[in-house]
C-alpha cells in the first residue's frame, strides 16, 4: 500500500568514497562502521528520526521535525570534525550532506519522490563536511537554531525540473566566514588540483616509469606553493589505468582542476601532453604540446608547471618563485637511471636489487649531486647485505645514507635510508630517531612507514608497527607488502580475524603485480605465506611453487618456503628450506626469524636452534633483535 506525507530527508554520501576504497578498502569499511553506529546512528535516533537506508557511502533519514533534521545534521558534522582530528588528511571521512522539506512516497518502508530527488541533489551541491537546504527548510527553520545560513541562490539540480533556491549551513555562526576575504583562507578554498598519472604512449610498458616520474615530479613541484591545494600522489594515483569522467573524478577528490597527460619517449626525443580541466565542467582550461629533446624534460615540467601557476592566478611567495624548477638533477640520463633503479628495487629479489644498485651508481656517476640517488643506492646496498649476506662495509652503507642527507637535509628518503643502514648495524635508538624525521618531513613516506613499521615488527613489538604498515597500505594502493605485514602483526597479537581481509586485500594486489611483472617472484612468495596463514593451503602451495619456478636459487623465496610449509603443519620439509636459505642469510634475517609469526610451529623443535647456528657462524654471534625488519615473508 502506498501512503504519501510531508516529512523531512536528510541526504548524506561519503566525500571520495571510491578513493577511499581504492586506498583501503578494509579501513574505509571499518571506519565509516564505526562513524555510523557511534555518531550518525544515535544522533538520528535523539532527534526522533528514523534511518531509512543504508548504501555502502550513503544514508537516507527522515524526520517528524525540520528542526530535528538540521539538529542532528549540524550535530553529526560537528562530531566528525572531532573524530577526524587525528587523521591524516586524504584518509578522513568526510560527509556531504542535503535537507529537503517535501512530499513523499512511502512504501515498504522505503522513501520516494521528488522530496527525496532533491534532498540527494542538495546533498551533491554541499561543500564537503557541509549541509545544504532548500528554502523550505530555511522556512521553516527560522531562528530555532544557533546557526547561519548562507543564501547560494536559485540553483538547477540535476534532474530537477525548477531551480532550487539553496542554503549552506554555517555550524560556527562566530567563526569567521570562510567564505570572506577578511576570513583565514581554508584549505578547500584555495585553488586545488589533482595531477593525474600520465599515460604511457610509448608503445613499450617498460617505459612507464618515465610517465609515472613526470607526474609525480610536477605534484612535488606544485606542493612547494603554499596557496594551492595538490592533492598527494598516492591519492591521484588510485586512478591509474582507469577509464575516467573527469566531473566524476573531481568531485571524488574534492578538487576544482584535474591535469592529465601523455608521454611518448623514443630514443632522445620525447613529447609530452597535458591539459588543465575544469572539473566540475569537464571542461579545458588550457593543453599544449611539446616536442623536444629528452634533455628538455626538465624544461617540461616547468613549463607546465607555470603554465599551472599562471592559469590557477595563484600568488607565489618569493621562495616559491626560487624553489619552482629546481629540479632534484638537472641530467636526464641520471634521472632515468635512477626513476629505473626505483622500479628495480621495488621487485627486491636478489637479482633485481643488484640491477638496482646498478641503475642508482651510474645515476650518481653522472650527477656526483643526486641525493635521491645516493639514497636508494643505500637502501639497495642496505637490503644486498641484510637480507641476502653479500659482502659490504655496512660503514660506507651508512656515508652514502649521510650523503643523501648533507645533500637534500629535507629528503624524507634520505632519512629513512639513514634509518635502515642504523638498524643494520645495531644503532637502533638513532636508527627509531633517523625514521621519526623522516616521518616528520613527510608523514605519506611509503618507505618510512613500511621500514618503520617493520622495524617495530622485527624486535616483536607488533602493536607499535599496526600503524605504520596500516599507513603504508594506505599510502601505496598497488603495494602488497604492507598489507601481508599487517596481517602477520595482527596474528601476533592474537588479532588473526581483523587480519583475514588484509590478506584478501594483499593477495587481490599481489595477483595484479604477477600480470605486470611475471618475471618477479616477489609476489607470489609473500602472498604465499600469506594465504597458509588463512587456510588457503592449495592457492598457498600453487603460489609458492610459482615463486620456485621463476626464481629457484633466491635465497628469500627458500625462507617464505618454509614460512608456507611451517604454517601447513609440514616442519621438516620448512626446516629443510631454513638450512638452504640460512647459508646464504644476512644479520637482519637473523634478528626476524626470532620474531616471525609465521614461524611459530618450528621454535620449540631442536632443528630451530641449529638454524641460528648457522647463520651465527657466518656472519658472526650478535646479540638478536637489534636489526630492522625483513619484509615478512622474507
Amino acid at each position: 500500500m502506498l501512503e504519501r506525507r510531508l516529512t523531512a530527508i536528510l541526504a548524506a554520501d561519503v566525500v571520495g568514497y571510491s578513493r577511499l576504497m581504492g586506498a583501503n578498502e578494509v579501513g574505509t569499511l571499518r571506519s565509516l562502521e564505526g562513524h555510523q553506529r557511534e555518531l550518525i546512528e544515535p544522533e538520528v535516533a535523539a532527534s526522533r528520526g528514523r534511518i531509512v537506508k543504508l548504501t555502502g557511502d550513503g544514508i537516507l533519514a527522515e524526520f517528524p521535525s525540520v528542526v530535528g533534521a538540521v539538529e542532528c545534521a549540524s550535530a553529526i558534522q560537528r562530531g566528525m570534525r572531532i573524530r577526524n582530528r587525528d587523521i591524516p588528511d586524504d584518509r578522513r571521512i568526510q560527509l556531504r550532506i542535503g535537507i529537503n522539506l517535501g512530499d513523499v512516497i512511502v512504501r515498504d518502508d522505503d522513501l520516494f519522490g521528488d522530496g527525496v530527488n532533491i534532498a540527494a541533489r542538495l546533498e551533491g551541491v554541499a561543500r564537503p563536511g557541509g549541509i545544504a537546504v532548500s528554502q523550505s527548510v530555511r522556512d521553516h527553520v527560522g531562528n530555532k537554531l544557533d546557526l547561519l545560513f548562507r543564501d547560494k541562490g536559485d540553483q538547477l539540480l540535476k534532474n530537477i525540473a525548477e531551480p532550487v533556491r539553496v542554503y549552506d549551513v554555517v555550524l560556527e555562526p562566530g567563526a569567521p566566514d570562510p567564505m570572506s576575504a577578511e576570513g583565514p583562507m581554508m584549505m578547500s578554498d584555495k585553488p586545488s588540483i589533482a595531477i593525474l598519472p600520465f599515460t604511457n604512449m610509448s608503445g613499450d610498458p617498460e617505459q612507464e616509469y618515465f610517465s609515472d616520474g613526470i607526474a609525480e615530479d610536477i605534484i612535488t613541484d606544485l606542493s612547494k606553493i603554499s596557496n594551492l591545494f595538490v592533492v598527494g600522489r598516492n591519492t591521484s594515483f588510485t586512478y591509474k589505468g582507469m577509464f575516467l569522467q573527469l566531473p566524476k573524478v573531481a568531485s571524488e577528490l574534492g578538487v576544482k582542476f584535474l591535469l592529465e597527460g601523455s608521454v611518448r619517449k623514443a630514443g632522445q626525443k620525447v613529447r609530452v601532453t597535458a591539459q588543465l580541466i575544469d572539473g566540475p565542467s569537464g571542461g579545458h582550461l588550457w593543453a599544449d604540446r611539446y616536442d623536444r629533446e629528452l634533455t628538455d624534460i626538465f624544461v617540461i615540467q616547468d613549463e607546465i608547471t607555470k603554465a599551472i601557476v599562471d592559469q590557477l592566478k595563484v600568488r607565489l611567495f618569493p621562495e616559491e618563485m626560487e624553489a619552482l624548477g629546481q629540479a632534484p638533477t638537472r641530467n636526464v640520463e641520471a634521472y632515468t637511471y635512477y626513476l629505473r633503479g626505483r622500479q628495480y628495487f621495488h621487485n627486491c629479489t636478489r637479482w633485481f636489487l643488484g640491477l638496482a644498485r646498478q641503475m642508482f651508481c651510474q645515476a650518481i656517476d653522472l650527477d656526483p649531486g643526486y641525493a635521491r640517488a645516493y639514497a636508494w643506492l643505500s637502501l639497495t646496498q642496505v637490503r644486498l647485505a641484510s637480507w641476502f649476506g653479500v659482502p659490504s662495509s655496512m660503514d660506507e652503507i651508512v656515508a652514502t645514507a649521510c650523503k643523501a642527507m648533507e645533500l637534500a637535509p629535507d629528503l624524507a628518503e634520505a632519512h629513512a635510508a639513514l634509518g635502515e643502514a642504523l638498524n643494520v648495524v645495531g644503532r637502533r635508538p638513532e636508527a627509531e630517531a633517523a625514521f621519526e624525521r623522516a616521518l616528520e618531513i613527510d608523514p605519506n613516506n611509503f618507505e618510512a612507514n613500511l621500514f618503520y613499521g617493520r622495524h617495530w615488527m622485527s624486535i616483536g613489538e607488533y602493536d607499535r608497527s599496526l600503524r605504520y604498515f596500516m599507513r603504508a597500505t594506505e599510502v601505496q594502493p598497488d603495494d602488497f607488502q604492507a598489507p601481508f605485514l599487517l596481517e602477520g602483526s595482527l596474528r601476533a597479537l592474537g588479532r588473526a580475524d581483523e587480519g583475514v581481509p588484509y590478506v584478501r586485500m594483499g593477495v587481490k594486489r599481489a595477483e595484479e603485480a604477477l600480470q605486470k611483472y611475471p618475471e618477479s617472484s616477489r609476489p607470489a612468495q609473500l602472498g604465499a605465506t600469506a594465504l597458509a596463514a588463512i587456510g588457503e593451503v592449495d592457492q598457498a602451495r600453487r603460489w609458492i611453487e610459482r615463486a620456485l619456478a621463476i626464481d629457484p636459487d633466491d635465497p628469500h623465496i627458500k625462507y617464505n618456503a618454509a614460512c608456507v610449509y611451517a604454517q601447513l603443519g609440514e616442519v621438516d620439509k620448512a626446516f629443510d628450506f631454513l638450512e638452504q636459505w640460512a647459508t646464504h642469510s644476512g644479520v637482519e634475517n637473523r634478528d626476524w626469524m626470532l620474531h616471525d609469526p609465521d614461524l611459530d610451529a618450528l621454535r620449540e623443535n631442536p632443528r630451530h636452534q641449529h638454524i641460528i647456528d648457522i647463520i651465527e657462524a657466518r656472519i658472526g654471534s650478535r646479540a638478536p633483535a637489534t636489526a630492522s625488519a625483513s619484509p615478512q615473508p622474507s
